[in-house]
């Protein structure tokens, strides 16, 4: 998820995972996979820069450890 800015000033926050592409004409568009398009105070660069990190972020996240342990299978030769 992003942070981002609407035109008017208010914040709120988009899932990088659904920009299908991101145009500046001079304003910045965003069009998504369903086809809506959102206008943002913040420039191309900046849209692209977050949501790349989004990414980097989402597939380097290290995976909960707590409550989990690694249990044995039982196998034909230890029934």
């Amino acid at each position: 998820m992003i942070k981002l800015t609407r035109l008017d000033g208010e914040s709120f926050v988009l899932n990088a995972d659904l920009i299908r592409y991101i145009e500046r004409r001079p304003d910045t568009f965003i069009t998504l996979i369903s086809g809506e398009r959102l206008v943002v105070g913040e420039t191309m660069e900046v849209v692209i820069e977050r949501a790349v990190q989004y990414q980097q972020q989402k597939h380097f996240m290290p995976m909960p450890t707590a409550g989990f342990t690694t249990a044995t299978v039982p196998t034909s030769a230890t029934n």
